[in-house]
């Protein structure tokens, strides 16, 4: 009997795994061929300070942003409109990518946008990294004529407050540029 029950727990372990590579499958698998962008992180005196990568995933977009020589501390971050990094303040950047029209925050009942990632968190050390999926996201449309960008913010992102979180200045910036 023992062993029976022991089978069946294996089993269901086989099932319960199964079930998680399916949902793998449908957001965020690596796509054969898919198209990939990297945004080299710069300050506004143009201090390298990481990057940050947009790729083409099964069902949308994986973002990921490697820091390093950040203040420590929660920092919004957000992919923005304009392909353009001009300092002090970036604001060449443009708002931030929200094609579908929503309020910023993912608290917000009426967001967020496509553009709103989690606060990049920087440790003592002053590196940090992200990784998100942004599921039904289009390459086309973030990378489109204009480009596109990704922003580091001063401040933590409340995940709330439209247009960007009271997440304050803009101290790092990079272009996507596809690969």
């Amino acid at each position: 009997m023992r062993g029976l029950a022991m089978a069946g727990v294996a089993l269901m372990a086989l099932v319960t795994l199964a079930g998680c590579s399916h949902e793998e499958e449908r957001v965020g698998a690596p796509v054969a061929g898919g198209r990939v962008a990297v945004a080299m992180l710069r300050t506004p005196s143009g201090q390298d300070v990481g990057r940050a990568t947009v790729r083409e995933v099964a069902g949308g977009l994986r973002v990921t942003i490697d820091a390093r020589l950040l203040p420590p501390g929660m920092h919004g971050a957000h992919l923005h409109t304009v392909g353009r990094c001009e300092g002090p303040d970036f604001a060449s950047a443009g708002p931030h990518w929200n094609p579908t029209g929503m309020k910023h925050g993912s608290m917000n009942p009426q967001g967020p946008h496509e553009g709103d990632l989690p606060n990049l968190v920087v440790g003592a050390d002053g590196r940090g990294t992200i990784g998100v999926n942004i599921p039904g996201a289009s390459f086309d449309t973030l990378i489109d004529a204009d480009g596109a960008a990704m922003v580091v913010h001063a401040g933590p992102d409340d995940l709330m407050t439209d247009p960007s979180g009271n997440s304050g200045g803009r101290i790092a910036c990079g272009v996507f540029v596809a690969g």
